[in-house]
């Protein structure tokens, strides 16, 4: 078996990639500062970094004159954007990425986002991978990969859904008119004349995507072809392993800090609380534009920081358990397949329409569209024989009449790439069958390492 073993190092540079899951004494409102989607999404790129010639690197652009119409990050600074252009028969189609990178919930955290990636365009890379559904290879994407590209960096804390400011503390809440911007940007450059266009997002991109899904159909001509894709985006309202609800409790305070009561969809405020109103189950049926979900049945993501993170699970009961799976007993599983039956049940009413797709694989595992492996690999994750990019692409192309698909529960399924969060190693290693592992490094070692990729083959 050949396998690529990462020595990595996490140092507080504004340039540095930080590809391992950060531990930091004060609590965020889930107990603790975790980098979790950081770690999650910036792997892949990691991971390429062993063959940097066949990576496209996209420059950051920043959106001239945004700050005149109050499109700014936390921090008042300009947002930002890579864009790929198409070329040949996907000259004259877009798709639009957007961003994850979880949620601010108070001002204290906020205030934290601004001197960060998440927070201000100062600490944003100046160049991205673009992998996964933004590859401009035909191999890796072969749908979309001569379409023009962007991804719209992620700098608001809220899923692109604020409009407020904190005076006192100099917080911008402008997700909402970032949005915007971007969008009129993005217009001028072309996308105004789109034949095809499709709004995607990864994690709280996947919730934006969700958000502002039928915005985009309207920005458009009735002409163009719009879709919208939300992966690992349909965060639960679910309860925690103390009988509590850790994540309702930070989109609580998320709406609250950004008063996103008067920005949420008002077919769900009418009848539900604003916090309610801010989780996708309660926004997809009432989505008129089609829309596919693409979802693990066990996300890595929420069972790290909303079904079992450290404030729910003070004695550790669950810690070997959320970080590898192999490690649960059987209730601890049976806790994870109640989780998605939630999940299933949720998308009941989302699924009788013909034109919406859905991809629930019983993976632990999060962002598929983005990495290479679980996107478009010849090893990738499967459910009844199609790839992740295969299932988009028939939805999206309408070449099936049904493109709704979900997973038979854990552990039928050997086509996984799961991710290993250990808390024992000091190495990421990623295998042939891409078992992704995470550390988990104590904020007081980060100064006392050196800020470098060591990579060594082992055949």
């Amino acid at each position: 078996m050949r396998s690529v073993l990462l020595l990595i190092a996490v140092a507080v540079c504004s340039q540095c990639s930080v590809a391992a899951v950060v531990r930091s004494g004060s609590s965020d409102g889930f107990g603790e500062r975790r980098d979790t989607e950081t770690a999650i999404s910036l792997l892949e790129n990691e991971l390429m970094a062993s063959s940097p010639s066949e990576l496209t690197m996209v420059p950051l652009t920043l959106i001239q004159g945004a700050d005149a119409k109050g499109a700014v990050c936390l921090d008042g600074t300009l947002p930002g954007y890579h864009l790929d252009r198409g070329f040949g028969s996907g000259a004259n189609s877009w798709l639009i990425q957007l961003e994850g990178g979880g949620w601010c919930n108070n001002r204290r955290t906020c205030v934290y986002r601004k001197t960060s990636r998440r927070g201000s365009s100062n600490f944003m890379e100046k160049a991205l991978a673009f992998t996964g559904i933004l590859s401009n290879k035909s191999q890796e994407n072969p749908d979309f990969y001569n379409w023009n590209r962007i991804k719209l960096r992620y700098c608001d804390g809220a899923s692109f859904a604020g409009d407020s400011q904190d005076e006192s503390s100099q917080i911008f809440y402008r997700g909402q008119r970032i949005w915007h911007a971007a969008m009129e940007e993005f217009l001028s450059l072309g996308m105004q004349q789109a034949d095809q266009a499709l709004l995607s997002g990864c994690s709280a991109g996947g919730l934006a995507s969700i958000l502002h899904c039928d915005e985009f159909r309207e920005l458009l001509p009735s002409s163009t072809k719009v879709k919208c894709l939300s992966d690992a985006g349909m965060f639960l309202d679910a309860v925690d392993v103390s009988g509590g609800r850790s994540l309702r409790n930070m989109f609580q305070g998320v709406v609250t800090v950004q008063n996103l009561q008067k920005d949420l969809s008002s077919s769900c405020t009418n009848h539900l609380d604003p916090t309610s109103c801010f989780f996708p189950q309660n926004l997809i049926s009432d989505i008129k534009t089609p829309m596919f979900l693409l979802n693990t049945a066990y996300d890595s993501w929420q069972i790290q920081e909303s079904l079992a993170p450290r404030t729910a699970d003070p004695g550790g009961i669950w810690k070997a358990c959320k970080s590898d799976h192999s490690q649960c007993n059987s209730s601890q599983i049976q806790f994870f397949q109640e989780f998605g039956n939630q999940m299933v049940n949720a998308l009941d009413s989302f699924s009788t329409s013909d034109q919406n797709g859905i991809f629930i694989n019983s993976c632990f595992a999060h962002c598929q569209s983005e990495r290479q492996d679980t996107w478009f690999a010849q090893d990738s994750p499967q459910i009844d024989g199609k790839r992740v990019a295969e299932s988009v692409g028939d939805w999206y192309f309408d070449r099936a009449q049904d493109v709704k698909v979900i997973d038979c529960p854990y552990p039928c399924d050997t086509t996984c790439h799961n991710l290993i969060f250990d808390v024992n190693l000091t190495a990421l290693e990623i295998s042939a069958s891409s078992r992704f592992c995470f550390p988990l490094l104590s904020a007081s070692l980060v100064p006392l390492v050196l800020t470098k990729l060591m990579l060594r083959f082992l055949v």
